[in-house]
């Protein structure tokens, strides 16, 4: 089991990946990193937020469509949803071209 700080330095690594690509999208965000917490407020008002979820070491993802949970695999090395193992990354794409309206590739 991976410790605290081993968690804490993925899910922060995740969410500085997100940050730099939101600096290339071409619609208008605003988004914010504090606390473990990304949150992405789209042109249409609409958020995506990322939460660290430290004491069952997960990472979650809330779109408008709903709330997903992520816990990380070491062999994939990315987050995994345990319920279907869809990653982080094809869920945020999709959640982001949804409600950003913008279709952009994440390294996470």
């Amino acid at each position: 089991m991976m410790t605290e700080s081993e968690f804490y330095a993925l899910v922060d690594e995740t969410l500085i990946s997100v940050e730099e690509k939101l600096d290339d999208a071409e619609t208008d965000l605003d988004y914010l990193i504090s606390g473990g917490v990304l949150t992405i407020k789209c042109e249409n008002k609409s958020q995506i937020i990322f939460t660290r979820q430290t004491p069952v070491r997960q990472l979650w993802l809330a779109t408008k469509t709903g709330g997903f949970h992520f816990d990380y695999d070491a062999e994939l090395k990315t987050w995994v949803r345990d319920s279907d193992k869809a990653t982080i990354r094809s869920v945020f794409e999709a959640a982001f071209l949804d409600q950003a309206g913008e279709s952009l590739s994440f390294d996470i």
